[in-house]
């Protein structure tokens, strides 16, 4: 089933990212906004707009890491290391779903194209 689908992980507690303000937009051919929201309980992003087939292309999620912190009563430093994290990816086929699990901290963050 073709689609998109991203699921963030708070690695610093153990918990998922649930409330953290995510973004998704298309790169090509200009840069057009896809999905805004917020994760469900389940840290997903929880989108109708993830549900169909992406043209194969370069795509990028904005990641509010430092609001997510703050929000959650972090303490972050006055200028916090990780704020909007940007993290760029490509479709190659159109038919695959590409899943991104996305493991974060307000010090670092890893993503992969994961197998849901």
């Amino acid at each position: 089933m073709p689609g998109l689908s991203i699921h963030v992980v708070d690695v610093a507690r153990g918990v998922m990212a649930s409330g953290m303000r995510v973004e998704l937009y298309a790169l090509e051919p200009s840069r057009k906004s896809l999905a805004d929201g917020r994760l469900s309980k389940a840290g997903i992003l929880d989108d109708p707009a993830l549900d169909r087939r992406f043209d194969a292309g370069r795509y990028e999620v904005l990641l509010h890491v430092a609001a997510f912190y703050a929000r959650a009563g972090f303490a972050l430093p006055a200028v916090p290391f990780l704020d909007v994290a940007a993290f760029r990816f490509g479709i190659d086929d159109p038919e695959q779903h590409y899943h991104l699990p996305i493991k974060l901290t307000p010090w670092g963050l890893s993503c992969f194209r994961g197998g849901a």
